[in-house]
């Protein structure tokens, strides 16, 4: 007997377009990694450790890696590395190959583009130092960058990770009639890897009508020893461990939250 397939099993069929796809579909995010050093010299370290650990050329290689994994074909690539610290990369990419041209320029406006860049920050009083990483993916067609989701996760210390998602303008079938979305999607969880979600607290904030989905994670479990840099676990009392673990905990709830709590 031949079982009937039920419609929630069966696989949206893809749009016949009448031309090119122009929706355009935005991935941004905030990523922090969060360190405490009691010492200045400590912190000084951290930072200087955590620039070079991200630099230009690092960062290059992670975004190359981000236009395999959704498909993207590189036409330019801009980097920098900044005095005293931070990076900035900028990817030109296109869904089909085409040949870039020397004096191509970011403003190109039919093309994708891939942006990332790193801000290290230091708390003098209370011995926090943040590191704190924006990246933006911008598509046009049917490249998605929802795909890119898990690797980037992975490639950074992620304590705390804040996305949005949005899908913008809208595209003609064969037949003349506007999508102005041509997926199907809930929530941004749904592309995360399960269990990269059960480390998280995740919170979804999305608006439906406007095709616009946020999603933001807090890391449950807080490992105190990861978070010292230059200071071994043994130098610390049990209070003073108390202490310096309410202070990472309460700078992680003020930054997922994005309000001044404490």
């Amino acid at each position: 007997m031949r079982v009937k397939k039920s419609h929630a099993t069966k696989r949206p069929r893809r749009i016949k377009l009448r031309g090119f796809n122009n929706l355009t579909k935005t991935l941004s995010f905030n990523i922090y990694d969060i360190c405490y050093a009691k010492a200045p010299a400590n912190r000084k370290e951290y930072l200087e450790y955590i620039d070079e650990e991200y630099n230009a050329q690092r960062l290059v290689t992670i975004l190359q890696e981000v236009s395999d994994i959704i498909g993207a074909n590189i036409l330019n690539i801009s980097s920098q590395d900044y005095d005293p610290m931070g990076a900035s990369v900028t990817i030109l990419i296109a869904e089909e190959p085409v040949e870039a041209k020397p004096d191509q320029v970011l403003a190109h406006l039919d093309k994708s583009h891939l942006c990332i860049h790193t801000y290290p920050e230091t708390d003098s009083k209370l011995g926090i130092s943040t590191f704190r990483v924006d990246v933006d993916i911008s598509t046009c067609g049917r490249i998605s960058p929802l795909k890119a989701l898990n690797h980037l996760i992975k490639s950074f210390e992620s304590d705390i990770v804040l996305m949005d998602y949005k899908v913008r303008g809208f595209t003609r079938d064969v037949k003349g009639k506007k999508h102005y979305i041509d997926h199907r999607i809930h929530s941004i969880q749904q592309y995360i890897n399960k269990r990269t979600l059960e480390d998280y607290e995740c919170v979804d904030i999305n608006i439906y009508q406007e095709n616009l989905f946020h999603t933001k994670m807090l890391l449950k479990e807080l490992d105190l020893e990861n978070y010292l840099f230059g200071t071994a676990m043994q130098v610390f009392s049990a209070i003073e461990k108390k202490r310096v673990k309410e202070l990472i905990r309460r700078e992680m709830t003020e930054i997922f939250y994005s309000k001044n709590i404490f």
